[in-house]
């Protein structure tokens, strides 16, 4: 026969195991918990240490972005121009520089804008004929030019060759030239 005391205490052990088993098991989340927001806590802090270093540097990143864009606005034409007047301007102070510089223009056009990385890259194909000087001035004149003209591509070739010695080389070029405007 079986001693009621021994199983009296057997039920009543069960009973209170089966009583504390859901504050076991909430105490066994709360600690899971806190260590999964420890976790979250130390991988956040380096996050938000640089955004209040940011912050606290506002000012300055905004004088610096105000510089970059004054900066920007001498190398490229201004989005609100039209890419057309842009071309067309580009065009017309190709023609000058190089007419200035000597070299004779035989044709000059301006090409459909392409977009590329927030930008509009209008190309100009450039055909000019002259001296190895006001080739050499042109150039020197065009890497000064705000907003920028940029060199794509270019092709010499003397025109005067087997001529008489005493003249200077007569050269051919093709110029392929473009010019930035800020994409609206």
């Amino acid at each position: 026969m079986k001693n009621p005391k021994l199983q009296e205490t057997l039920l009543l052990l069960a009973t209170a195991a089966l009583l504390l088993l859901p504050l076991a098991l909430l105490g066994y989340y709360i600690v899971h918990k806190h260590h999964w927001a420890q976790d979250r806590l130390a991988e956040l802090e380096p996050r938000y240490a640089r955004l209040k270093g940011l912050e606290e540097h506002k000012a300055d990143l905004d004088a610096a972005l105000e510089r970059a864009r004054a900066l920007r606005s001498q190398y490229i034409f201004a989005p609100e121009q039209d890419a057309t007047q842009a071309g067309n301007a580009a065009q017309q102070k190709v023609r000058d520089i190089f007419t200035a510089a000597g070299l004779q223009i035989l044709s000059i056009q301006v090409l459909a804008p392409k977009t590329e990385k927030g930008f509009e890259r209008i190309p100009l194909s450039v055909r000019a004929e002259g001296e190895i000087l006001a080739l050499q001035t042109a150039l020197a004149v065009l890497s000064s030019q705000t907003p920028i003209i940029v060199v794509n591509d270019l092709d010499i070739q003397l025109t005067n060759a087997g001529a008489t010695p005493t003249a200077p080389p007569r050269l051919s070029t093709n110029f392929s030239l473009s010019v930035l405007r800020g994409a609206s």
